[in-house]
């Protein structure tokens, strides 16, 4: 099969062709549709990560993916032959940008009809990191006021989304080209990072979900309520704010979880959460798609097609 690899930490990403991984018996194969990249992709390609998640090379790039099973192992149950599916895959079993994956039967859902693969493609990692932070962990309730950073992002987009269904007021950072388009998702509040400070717009929330760390993070105890809650994904609280500020603070790094996907493809078949996609690229051009990814201006996820 083709597929987009790197041979080494800290090397160039090449289209190369390599074997298609081996079925196990607790999995499936695919035909990949279409796959979305996501900084922790370049992270673990950096090499700076590989004390704590080593790499085995070649390595096939990416973890979101989506596509049709082809085959399925002896263990599998509920899934057929020529079901399409969406995933995140887990570390052993990435391998996203390329023209078979495999994936366990525990961290695959099937693909909600109304969206294409492209558009499952973008779901998985943001979507599974904006549910767990705020539904699983922040355990967020109808009436809560949230605010989330980094609102126009692959995980804010849909972190928005999310929100608003389970009934939160949500207010959330961006600039201001972005500020109608996270209206329309459902977004109450819209601060403009580059031209208002955040806790002089808002005050006395429950939740922060934070996606930018440093400063932002720190700043962002201001906002909270007595007893709130402050999740991020990006940084830690260094500086011991959350004893100071009677605040809960949790950092986290999300887990695969097929069963939790569905729960958000229902979502997202029956309407009340949509896909945004920055872009979309042909998987030889997967370093066009990485540097614009690098860049930090996408809007939404960033997709590769994948050639049959």
């Amino acid at each position: 099969m083709k597929a987009a690899i790197i041979r080494d930490y800290d090397t160039d990403i090449e289209i190369a062709d390599i074997d298609a991984p081996a079925l196990s018996d607790d999995s499936v194969l695919i035909n990949v549709h279409a796959a979305s990249i996501n900084p922790i992709d370049y992270i673990l390609q950096s090499g700076v990560m590989k004390d704590n998640i080593p790499l085995e090379f070649p390595h096939v790039m990416g973890f979101d993916v989506a596509g049709e099973i082809t085959e399925i192992g002896k263990d599998v149950t509920g899934f057929r032959v020529g079901d399409a599916v969406y995933a995140r895959a887990n570390q052993q079993d990435a391998g996203a940008i390329a023209q078979v994956a495999r994936l366990k039967a525990s961290e695959m859902a099937l693909k909600p009809a109304n969206i294409s693969h492209a558009e499952a493609a973008s779901v998985p990692l943001a979507g599974l990191t904006a549910w767990q932070a705020l539904i699983t962990r922040a355990k967020l309730k109808k009436g809560d006021k949230v605010l989330i950073h980094a609102g126009s992002g692959g995980v804010g987009t849909l972190a928005i989304q999310i929100a608003k269904y389970f009934g939160a007021h949500v207010a959330t950072t961006c600039s201001a080209r972005n500020a109608d388009l996270l209206r329309d998702l459902g977004a109450d509040v819209v601060i403009d990072y580059k031209n208002q400070t955040f806790e002089d717009e808002v005050s006395d929330y429950d939740i922060v979900f934070d996606m930018i760390g440093g400063e932002t993070l720190n700043r962002s105890f201001k906002v909270l309520r007595k007893g709130g809650t402050l999740i991020s994904i990006k940084g830690q609280d260094t500086d011991n704010l959350a004893p100071e500020h009677d605040v809960h603070f949790e950092w986290f790094f999300m887990e695969p979880d097929g069963a939790m996907l569905a729960d958000l493809g229902k979502l997202i078949a029956d309407g009340h959460v949509k896909t945004v996609i920055d872009s979309t690229y042909e998987m030889a051009d997967v370093d066009a798609a990485y540097a614009s990814l690098k860049d930090g201006h996408a809007v939404g996820k960033i997709v590769i097609t994948i050639p049959q």
